[in-house]
Parts: structure tokens; C-alpha cells; sequence
């Protein structure tokens, strides 16, 4: 009933192995169908070179096993949060990528420096504050969701527009309309991360990407009147 599905979550998860944004067996795609309420994941601690599609594990938004043998991911609570609250995401990624877990260990939000960044999204990419005590003594993996959605909720940003978050201290989530898009949305976070970083290298008080050019940029590819493809 679920072969597509564990394809795609199988083919996104090898994409983001491909890309070098996983170390191990560090990190996790996950594909939705929301017709029947369910998920599929990467099964937990399985090395991309043993994966197969019929390990994917297909999960509920309550986080109870529909189909499959082995242990999901440790990160699915996070994964099923996302997808309860937010109806319009297809597809969830977790990475371990360098630049995008310094920028998280560094609790800061990363600042649009340049274009490329500016061809994404058209605000700093977000980093929730570390999770407090509470959180972390309590339901860990389901409560990073909370830490997720709270920080959009007090920077008032949405996650129909801004695909990516860094995790005070842990890492990058990222996701989309599909398990692809998700990793592709991984990769630009990463990169971006690399080139910020290195900005701030060479000027540490390099100034913030102009207005004009982030909303050029931005609508030149999403809006209306969109035509960039390159």
C-alpha cells in the first residue's frame, strides 16, 4: 500500500547522504501522504549503504508503527509535530551538516548577507533559542516541534515562506512540499551557512543585504512575475 511513498522518503534520504549532509548514520527524511494520515522515515540507525526501501518505517501523526520491522527514527516525534501543525509541508529533513550546526552551536540566526540567500527566503534564517529544562526533562523529541513552532510564533515568520530552522545548540531541521524539496532546502541552508561564515571571516561587520536586492532577488524567482531558473 505505502511502495511509493517508502521510495520517496528512500530516494530522499539517499539524496541527503549523496549531498554530504549526514555523518553516519546522522540524520533523516521523512515523505507524508496525507490522504491516510501517515508518514514514512528512515528507520533508525541504519547506514545509507545498507538501506534499502523496504527498511522505511510508515508512521502515524501520533507516532504509532502502520508498516514495518525496525525502530523509526529517533527524530520522528519532531517530524509528526510538524506535519500535525503545519498541513501544508509534504516532506521533513534533519541534517548534521557542519556550517549549519555551527551557526546553531553559535545560537545565532544566520544574517542575509547575499543573494544566494536572498533567492530562498527574505529574512535571516531563524535559530530557536536552546530548549529550556522543562522541555528538555520532558517529551525531548516531541517538544523540539514545540521549539520549532514557537520560535516561528515569536519571530512571526511563516513556514510556508521560510523552509528552514536552525535548533539552538542541536541543528538544522528544514522541509517543504515534497521529501525533495526538503533536502534541497537542506543543501541551500547549508551553503548558505558556508558563506556567511566565511563573510563574516573576511568582514566581521559585514553589512546586511539591502532591501532592494533582497526583494529583486526573492521575486524575480517566487513571485508573481517570476522568471529566474538558471
Amino acid at each position: 500500500m505505502y511502495k511509493d511513498l517508502k521510495q520517496e522518503c528512500y530516494e530522499a534520504n539517499m539524496q541527503l547522504n549523496a549531498l554530504n549532509l549526514v555523518v553516519y548514520t546522522f540524520g533523516n527524511v521523512s515523505a507524508v501522504d496525507r490522504k491516510n494520515g501517515v508518514f514514512a522515515i528512515k528507520p533508525s540507525g541504519i547506514p545509507y549503504e545498507d538501506l534499502k526501501p523496504e527498511d522505511i518505517v510508515i508512521v502515524d501523526f501520533d507516532n504509532n508503527i502502520i508498516e514495518g520491522n525496525m525502530r523509526p527514527s529517533s527524530d520522528t516525534k519532531t517530524h509528526a509535530y510538524l506535519y500535525k501543525n503545519w498541513p501544508n509541508i509534504g516532506g521533513v529533513a534533519h541534517t548534521h551538516a557542519t556550517y549549519s550546526v555551527a551557526w546553531a552551536q553559535s545560537q545565532r540566526d544566520i544574517p542575509i548577507f547575499g543573494t544566494t540567500h536572498a533567492d530562498h527566503l527574505t529574512s535571516d534564517i531563524p535559530c530557536a533559542a536552546p530548549m529550556s529544562d522543562a522541555l528538555i526533562e520532558g517529551n525531548y523529541e516531541h517538544n523540539t516541534g514545540i521549539q520549532i513552532l514557537d520560535c516561528f510564533k515569536e519571530k512571526n515568520l511563516s513556514y510556508e515562506e521560510v523552509e528552514m530552522i536552525l535548533i539552538g545548540n542541536h541543528g538544522p531541521f528544514a522541509w517543504g512540499k515534497n521529501a525533495a524539496k526538503a533536502v534541497y532546502n537542506s543543501k541551500v541552508l547549508e551553503v548558505v551557512a558556508e558563506m556567511a561564515h566565511l563573510t563574516l571571516l573576511i568582514n566581521p561587520n559585514a553589512p546586511r543585504l539591502k532591501d532592494s536586492l533582497i526583494k529583486k532577488h526573492y521575486e524575480r524567482k517566487h513571485g508573481k512575475d517570476s522568471y529566474y531558473g538558471q
